[in-house]
């Protein structure tokens, strides 16, 4: 015989322990991207903190935590910093952490070559598909790039 308050005793602490997890989870894989031509990224959450770099539009980045209007971001490097919220958007995007990325006519490495991205351009995401990632470069190229090649969203 199965004894119902034992089973809804372990189903209540198991809902509790997944609903604990799941926030944390999904908040440390929040990603937004650079809106503006070029946005500061500063050593604190405010206008009179240093800017540590500078980022161009579509640069993504990692939501580490929030703090009024700023969010504390890491990038593709885990350099870490603050931005204002409002010079970010969530239009996705992606990185190249490869020295030289082919970027394919169709998903797959026997695919013919359309482009080359480097180290460090910033591509627009259009689709996923599997490992592979379809991409706008900057000069217009379009293509599929394989996913261990870029970082971002």
């Amino acid at each position: 015989m199965i004894d119902t308050r034992r089973l809804s005793a372990s189903l209540l602490a198991f809902l509790l322990l997944v609903s604990s997890i799941l926030p944390t989870a999904a908040h440390a894989r929040e990603m937004v991207s650079a809106a503006r031509a070029e946005i500061n990224m500063r050593t604190g959450p405010g206008p009179r903190h240093e800017v540590a770099w500078v980022v161009s539009r579509g640069y993504p980045l990692q939501v580490l935590g929030r703090k009024g209007r700023w969010l504390r971001v890491r990038d593709f490097e885990n350099d870490r910093g603050w931005v204002l919220r409002s010079h970010t958007g969530r239009r996705p995007h992606h990185i190249v952490t490869a020295r030289v990325a082919n970027l394919r006519g169709k998903p797959g490495t026997g695919a013919r070559v359309v482009g080359k991205a480097r180290y460090g351009d910033v591509l627009r995401t259009l689709e996923r598909r599997g490992d592979w990632v379809k991409v706008r470069h900057e000069r217009g190229t379009t293509g599929w790039v394989a996913r261990r090649l870029v970082w971002g969203w």
